[in-house]
């Protein structure tokens, strides 16, 4: 049996349409064009998931600037296709950002996630992420409209002073 791969690439204007087929197929919400900017923006932080030459997920994320000067990474999605669930998919495109963040000395990630997602919040959690807020009625469209803000945050390298 041969050895089943998964890689990893960058979202790309020639591959961008690979981002919008999985986001029509995992997520009940439109993204705008504004979305699919800041994905691109990104840069290192969005990457599509292929297994064997399949593109079965993505992450793709934000950079945003806190008032405080710090920078912090926003998931705006985390998905990967129903079959291809559970091969570690997933915490490959999460520990890709975790890492990325470590690195680049960012202070924190955060997400929205649906109140009723219990299986994506004990995925988070696993990484260390915890609920840190609930909005109410953040969802126009679906129900439950609640969401919960998941957040990890990372120690920083700089002197305490």
């Amino acid at each position: 049996m041969k050895q089943v791969t998964i890689s990893l690439d960058g979202v790309r204007d020639k591959n961008i349409m690979q981002l919008k087929k999985l986001n029509v197929t995992l997520f009940p919400v439109r993204y705008n064009d504004k979305y699919y900017a800041d994905a691109l923006a990104s840069a290192d932080f969005t990457k599509l998931a292929y297994y064997s030459d399949i593109c079965v997920g993505a992450i793709a994320c934000r950079v945003e600037k806190k008032d405080t000067g710090a920078v912090c990474i926003y998931i705006m999605t985390l998905g990967v296709l129903a079959p291809y669930r559970g091969l570690g998919i997933g915490t490959k495109l999460l520990n890709h950002v975790i890492e990325l963040c470590s690195k680049q000395n960012i202070s924190e990630i955060y997400l929205h996630v649906q109140t009723n997602n219990d299986e994506a919040i004990s995925f988070y959690k696993k990484f260390g992420f915890e609920i840190t807020d609930t909005i109410k009625n953040y969802y126009s469209n679906i129900t439950p409209p609640d969401c919960y803000v998941v957040t990890k945050y990372f120690p920083q390298t700089q002197p305490k002073k």
